[in-house]
């Protein structure tokens, strides 16, 4: 049996509209007026919470242009350190509060991906309504412990994850006290292109661990999330910018509002699969 989850008034998982996520990533480049706009940008694409990401370059990495804190391998970072990339990318704090009450005032969900246990009580504090641990973060027992002991819905990303990695992710979110818990089948790729998405993941992964399973999605249109959506996908998480013709960190990878809203209203193309998906016959 699938265990569904709450977030805010919404019921998650299986036979249930299926639940938008627009991450804001670091397409603010630094701009509060943009992060706002990006905001009300997902709300006019049909999104059900916007999300953030909360760690500074000091919680995340060190200063240093030490070999293995350089970026290297045909990336769009080639040249940089972590920590300047960080420190580029990440969203102020002081911002955070603000913007959650923006998306209260519309509507929307707000809360974030945690880095470190300074970010849970940070956001602690704020009265989030839920977490996101990221792909990079699965394997930080300390971290999902802490996460979970706040006993709020815990989304997870999977992205580089072993099985082995995600049972033990999964067994310790349980026993740390997190009763409600989603998977996102995820492709740790900066852009993902769709022969390398694995779909079939997301019926395997609910079938496994009896939770509500989603798409956290890097490619660069909706072909992707829809057909996720079609295979089971109670959750779509979806990267976007206001244009991609801004320059910042992530820009580049992710497709513009006017796009995700041209092709379905960034999940209204969902929403109708997994409401025909659950109809039965009389």
């Amino acid at each position: 049996m699938i265990t569904g989850l709450t977030i805010g008034d919404r019921l998650i998982g299986v036979g249930k509209p299926v639940y938008v996520v627009a991450e804001l990533s670091a397409n603010h480049n630094q701009d509060f007026d943009q992060a706002i706009r990006l905001i009300e940008a997902a709300k006019e694409c049909g999104a059900d919470a916007v999300k953030v990401q909360t760690y500074t370059p000091d919680t995340i990495t060190i200063r240093s242009d030490r070999e293995f804190f350089q970026i290297r391998g045909g990336t769009l970072w080639d040249g940089r350190t972590l920590y300047e990339l960080y420190g580029e990318a990440c969203t102020p704090w002081d911002w955070q509060p603000k913007l959650k009450q923006v998306a209260d005032d519309l509507k929307l969900d707000f809360f974030s991906s945690a880095f470190d246990s300074t970010a849970v009580d940070f956001l602690e504090g704020m009265g989030v309504p839920a977490y996101k641990l990221a792909s990079c973060e699965l394997i930080d027992i300390p971290l999902l412990q802490r996460i979970s002991r706040t006993g709020k819905p815990l989304i997870i990303s999977t992205g580089m994850a072993t099985i082995e990695e995600i049972e033990e992710a999964v067994a310790t979110s349980r026993k740390e006290g997190a009763g409600q818990i989603a998977l996102l089948r995820c492709t740790s790729a900066y852009p993902a292109f769709p022969s390398e998405m694995n779909l079939r993941t997301i019926p395997e992964l609910m079938r496994r661990f009896g939770v509500p399973v989603g798409l956290s999605d890097h490619t660069m249109d909706i072909a992707v999330p829809v057909a996720a959506v079609a295979l089971g996908a109670c959750i779509i998480e979806k990267h976007f910018t206001l244009s991609r013709s801004l320059k910042g960190p992530d820009s580049a990878f992710f497709p513009g509002a006017s796009r995700v809203q041209i092709h379905g209203g960034s999940g209204s193309s969902c929403r109708e699969i997994s409401r025909r998906n659950s109809l039965r016959p009389h």
